[in-house]
């Protein structure tokens, strides 16, 4: 067997044991595993190790370069995009000319194509779940300099975030990355994606054996119109009189309640020089679950770490240790004394993700105490949690703990 060219970040299998000198659509090895897996133009395969599971993807050297570039680059730019584990180069065999090349990424844990969202024509209950999905995942990757190019359901996997689904980019074949995006670059990947949107939903009512004119043509122009809210406020610029400073602090509050952190501000006087003009340099989605890291430790998406936080401020209020100088003893208590075991009582019978399973819990906890109008005991509320499958909310239901 050719051994081909790898680039492997460290702590990852080597891949060596990979039938490199065929194509990987033609391999036949112990290693490959079944995962759900989107629509591709290119063959992808997936490869199980002691390390975790990896996607690997075969394309042209030039496009394989790119993808790998771009995916390693927004690592410190994004959370939303597939981690980069290696880059195999190689030449075709046989009656094949160009030179082929392979992208290696870590398998996104506890994600699913588009397809398991659809419902009927379209989908469902979940639209505007999925909607606010790739709307945020557009403006986190636009604020990161990234032209995606491509913007499509297949070039994306999804997974549940608390009440909320998050979306992850996967292929950055035709990706891009600038300092910063100009108002065209911008407006035109939306538009790439408002083309491709209309193509899926049109087939996907074509699966369904539904006429064109029940397909949801329309939900790629309400993502751009949701995107387009989410980009104009946060890009406000703030002006601010002298004796009105506490706005800068509300400002700051309101973009952290969408989820994003904020890296810097800047205050330029306007030319009256009585006021100021506040701009704020925003980060990703990634407040709530960085807040939440940082207190306890626990690594969760954004939604799943904003109705974490919410948990952990619940049980605080409700301890004599919610001051300052022991506020860290109290955290300690909940992790140790509540989130670690309701986890491990999950996970026994919670498929997939075991974060997104005490979520869903916290969600089935707060129905209770809605219903009974008075605070439900973590043991009762789990019981009655499993005794309806493990649901017992509306799809969307508000998840926002009191």
């Amino acid at each position: 067997m050719s051994i081909p060219r790898l680039h492997v970040r460290s702590g990852h299998p080597s891949f060596l044991d990979l039938p490199w000198d065929e194509s990987i659509a033609e391999w036949d090895s112990p290693r490959l595993v079944e995962m759900p897996v989107g629509v591709h133009r290119h063959p992808v395969v997936f490869v199980s190790y002691e390390e975790g599971v990896y996607a690997i993807k075969e394309l042209p050297v030039r496009f394989a370069q790119r993808e790998y570039d771009v995916l390693s680059a927004l690592e410190e730019r994004s959370t939303r995009s597939a981690h980069p584990v290696g880059l195999v180069a190689r030449n075709w065999l046989d009656d094949y000319t160009e030179a082929s090349a392979a992208v290696i990424t870590r398998f996104v844990d506890h994600a699913f194509p588009y397809r398991r969202l659809v419902d009927g024509a379209g989908f469902g209950g979940r639209r505007k779940q999925v909607l606010d999905a790739l709307a945020g995942l557009l403006v986190e990757l636009h604020l990161a300099g990234c032209f995606w190019g491509d913007c499509s359901l297949s070039n994306a996997l999804y997974r549940y975030d608390a009440g909320a689904i998050e979306a992850i980019m996967i292929d950055a074949e035709t990706a891009a990355l600038h300092e910063s995006l100009s108002d065209g670059q911008r407006e035109h990947d939306l538009e790439i994606m408002i083309e491709n949107l209309a193509g899926a939903m049109a087939d996907i009512s074509a699966s369904f054996n539904t006429g064109i004119d029940q397909a949801d043509l329309g939900f790629g122009e309400d993502v751009a119109a949701r995107y387009t809210e989410l980009w104009a406020e946060l890009s406000e610029d703030l002006v601010i009189a002298s004796g009105e400073s506490y706005l800068i602090r509300a400002r700051i509050s309101r973009l952290n309640d969408l989820g994003f952190s904020v890296d810097e501000v800047d205050l330029e006087p306007t030319e009256d020089g009585n006021r100021v003009t506040m701009r704020a340099k925003v980060g990703g989605l990634s407040f709530h679950s960085e807040r939440l890291h940082e207190l306890t430790g626990i690594d969760a998406s954004e939604n799943q770490a904003r109705q974490i936080l919410s948990d952990v401020n619940y049980h605080l209020s409700k301890t004599d240790e919610g001051m300052p100088t022991l506020k860290s003893v109290a955290v300690v208590k909940w992790r140790l004394g509540v989130f670690e075991p309701m986890v491990a009582a999950i996970s026994q019978v919670y498929p997939g993700d075991p974060i997104q399973g005490f979520c869903d819990f916290l969600n089935h906890r707060i129905w209770l105490a809605r219903e009974r109008e008075e605070d439900v005991p973590n043991e009762e509320a789990l019981e009655s949690w499993m005794a309806v499958g493990m649901s017992g909310y509306p799809v969307g239901a508000d998840s926002d703990f009191v």
